[in-house]
């Protein structure tokens, strides 16, 4: 049985883990159970027990899971969870979720992220607004049934302005992250077939709506493809600087990808994976994470490279997207 001394190391080290290099673990703790350095001192080096009030505090802020550091039973592992259910969505809320891990992960001074893109990857299109309106629109209307969208049309510029400032806030920190992304052809197909879903159900407000859609979705396709050139992520519009060998691209053909999220900041990692669409499952227990890392690598054994090197790979995949929304148009006569 673990001592209540070593339990408290433990707790210790794993909030020194999500801290990062360039914070005072003493000086967090003592901001947040305002108490002094000397108190503060004596808790960490398990002088003094902290309390039941304090432990809670401690977790909540740092999003660590007791679950999972004291259970070595590898068949049960702890999530976090972000549900997002029928007449209950709130994009606003869903948002803060997201900025609240990706400014998290963003702080850590060794960081990455591989993303198994089952659906074009968030931190993409958030930097297009007429993308991300049309997003939300389809997740709030067709699948979360949210009622004030019950009689309406999609308006290309009708994002709400704060979804938009958080968007921009979210796809502007991703392009600051180390990231590797895994494609496949159902990964774009998958949105255009939203937007037919919607043009033949009538939900377009007019066709300048889709038009402009169709614009922007072909603007991004450029910006991504350029991307995957440089070996960098950076915003639309601003000139090309960013983190140098920072974003990585592969096109699988063998394994439908599931939008899983692998995480690793220093010697810590986390997993994040979708259900019902938007919800969100996060764990950081090591040896799921582990699973998870292993079963990417030998996705990406069997995938192609497609940025930096490969150019000519990189544009018949590209030129593939691309036919996909000429196609539309031609069908839909837009």
């Amino acid at each position: 049985m673990i001592s209540n001394s070593n339990i408290q190391a433990i707790f210790f080290k794993a909030i020194k883990e999500k801290l990062g290099a360039n914070y005072s673990l003493v000086h967090e703790i003592s901001e947040l159970l305002k108490i002094s350095y000397d108190s503060a001192y004596r808790r960490l080096r398990g002088e003094k027990s902290i309390s039941m009030q304090e432990a809670i505090e401690l977790a909540k802020h740092f999003d660590i899971s007791f679950d999972e550091l004291l259970n070595n039973d590898s068949n049960y592992i702890s999530f976090k969870h972000y549900p997002v259910q029928p007449g209950k969505f709130s994009g606003l809320k869903w948002l803060d979720f997201i900025y609240y891990y990706i400014n998290l992960i963003h702080q850590h001074p060794f960081k990455e992220i591989v993303y198994a893109a089952k659906d074009p990857p968030i931190f993409q299109y958030f930097q297009f607004p007429e993308i991300a309106a049309f997003k939300f629109f389809f997740w709030g209307k067709t699948l979360f049934s949210s009622a004030e969208l019950e009689d309406k049309k999609f308006d290309v510029r009708s994002i709400h302005p704060e979804i938009e400032q958080k968007c921009k806030h979210i796809s502007n920190i991703s392009t600051k992250i180390p990231t590797t992304e895994i494609w496949n052809e159902d990964t774009f197909r998958i949105l255009m077939r939203q937007i037919e879903y919607y043009w033949v159900s009538g939900y377009f407000k007019g066709k300048d709506d889709l038009s402009i859609l169709l614009d922007k979705i072909e603007i991004w396709l450029e910006h991504n493809k350029k991307e995957a050139e440089l070996g960098m992520r950076f915003l639309i519009g601003e000139e090309l600087k960013g983190i140098e060998n920072s974003y990585t691209l592969y096109e699988n053909e063998v394994v439908l990808n599931d939008n899983t999220i692998h995480v690793s900041c220093g010697d810590t990692c986390s997993v994040f994976m979708t259900y019902n669409v938007l919800g969100l499952l996060v764990s950081s227990n090591p040896d799921f994470c582990m699973g998870i890392e292993n079963f990417q690598k030998a996705i990406l054994s069997k995938s192609n490279l497609i940025s930096q090197v490969g150019e000519k790979e990189r544009n018949r995949f590209f030129n593939k997207l691309h036919m996909m929304t000429e196609n539309f148009r031609a069908t839909h006569g837009v």
